[in-house]
């Protein structure tokens, strides 16, 4: 049966400077036991939860069956406040995670994000304990990562190894480093923005995810 995209249901979000524009999907028969909240990327640099990686991202989680929650940080779209060099935008994510709960009660959360938002993502794990967590292209060379625990949940990284924004070796080597190590998935030509290898990147988040 082919693979039916949800409607996106446009939602304000409460955040902590003021409301936080987001859109909700929810594919046919989810069971409502997990959902996933998408980080999105830089926001001085055009970053907004359509981007396509991040909206990749969100569709191979929807095939599995898991509500998503993109959103875009304070500042960009219609959300309040303005760029808070991550600190804010960490508590954007967690505002939006919480909103998540309360939609899904009991529910387990699945955090993900692209660059910025994939540092962004570890921080919020930081305080939550996410049940999945997935990172493209995390920008460790743009964002402070020092000092972040390691969460005790699957964590996948996917790295482009033509990346010409995030030097892919510094993400390796980021990765090796940390204990217990997520899986690294290392995407062959990948650019930073998968240009012409969305797919891929689809089959290596439904296969580490489903």
């Amino acid at each position: 049966m082919t693979f039916q995209p949800p409607r996106p249901e446009p939602v304000e979000i409460p955040g902590p400077v003021g409301g936080l524009e987001a859109i909700v999907e929810i594919p046919q028969g989810a069971a409502g036991d997990r959902f996933a909240v998408l980080c999105h990327p830089h926001p001085q640099h055009g970053g907004t939860m359509t981007n396509k990686v991040v909206h990749t991202v969100a569709r191979a989680f929807n095939e599995l069956g898991v509500p998503t929650l993109r959103f875009n940080f304070r500042g960009v779209g219609a959300s309040a406040g303005v760029y808070d060099n991550g600190e804010g935008e960490t508590q954007d994510a967690l505002a939006v995670i919480a909103f998540g709960r309360q939609r899904w009660a009991g529910a387990s959360v699945w955090l993900a994000g692209f660059s910025f938002g994939g540092v962004v993502a570890v921080r919020a794990a930081q305080r939550v304990e996410p049940g999945l967590l997935v990172t493209v292209a995390p920008a460790v060379t743009r964002l402070d990562v020092t000092g972040l625990k390691v969460p005790q949940c699957p964590w996948l990284v996917v790295q482009g190894d033509a990346d010409d924004v995030v030097e892919p070796q510094a993400v390796l080597d980021w990765a090796q480093k940390l204990t217990p190590r997520p899986t690294v998935s290392v995407v062959p030509g990948a650019g930073h923005f998968f240009h012409g290898q969305l797919p891929e990147l689809r089959e290596v988040v439904v296969g580490f995810a489903g």
